[in-house]
């Protein structure tokens, strides 16, 4: 049985920026390289060393413009567009002043403000706790889009390895199975619950699908996508194989 990687995400700041990759080299237990590498801490979030949960932190279920957000990584800097914003270029090492300043006409007023740009640990700021790599399934985004009556953009609900081939829900059967993409193993830790960052349109970051609702109301649960971590490291790209081993 095999299926076909479709497409590589990853999202070099938590909650803000989407980036599509070709191809990608994966470590033994680390999550995709710059995936989560940074994140905003709000006012008031925990200022620790290490993972933290995504309350903490800036994201589109608090503030659903962000969705719209696109990344592209270049050597140190990592530019990003937004519909409603101009494009903008940051050194997130040293321009967190201008990211702030950026961000501000598009979260909301009311939510906490940023606080400070913290690096993520080698294992990510996902939110799992552990370095995680998401993965979800065409067939199901389908499945759910047609329960709520309209197309859904796969962007919703951030993930890293989009897996063409599976029938739909099918995925939640690979949790406790090893994936090889090429050289790479990726053993299924578990499923996916969601927020209400996935209601919002990435190419307008509003909310215009109660994703959740539909999810319960078809299926019994909130769940979309199953996190994996690297067991094997090895290059991946769109187009691979992937099997289960």
């Amino acid at each position: 049985m095999t299926w076909t990687l479709d497409q590589i995400w990853r999202y070099p700041i938590k909650g803000i920026g989407a980036e599509l990759l070709d191809q990608v080299a994966l470590s033994e237990g680390l999550p995709l390289p710059l995936d989560r590498a940074w994140a905003v801490l709000e006012d008031g979030g925990d200022a620790s060393e290490g993972w933290r949960s995504c309350r903490n932190f800036l994201r589109g279920a608090k503030g659903p413009s962000l969705m719209a957000v696109m990344a592209r990584t270049d050597g140190g800097l990592v530019h990003l567009s937004h519909p409603e914003r101009p494009d903008i270029a940051i050194d997130p090492a040293q321009d967190q002043a201008a990211l702030f300043d950026w961000l501000q006409p598009i979260y909301p007023a009311e939510r906490k403000a940023p606080a400070a740009l913290v690096q993520s640990p080698p294992e990510g700021m996902s939110d799992a706790p552990f370095a995680s790599i998401s993965i979800l399934n065409p067939s199901s985004l389908r499945a759910l889009g047609q329960k709520i009556g309209q197309t859904l953009d796969v962007r919703r609900f951030r993930g890293n390895l989009i897996v063409d081939g599976l029938a739909p829900w099918e995925e939640f059967d690979l949790v406790g199975k090893t994936l090889a993409i090429g050289d790479a193993r990726l053993e299924v830790v578990e499923r996916i619950t969601r927020c209400r960052a996935t209601e919002a349109n990435p190419e307008t970051g509003k909310r215009d699908a109660n994703t959740l609702r539909a999810l319960e109301d078809g299926w019994g649960h909130q769940d979309f996508g199953i996190y994996a971590m690297v067991r094997t490291g090895g290059p991946i790209a769109k187009g691979d194989t992937v099997s289960l081993t």
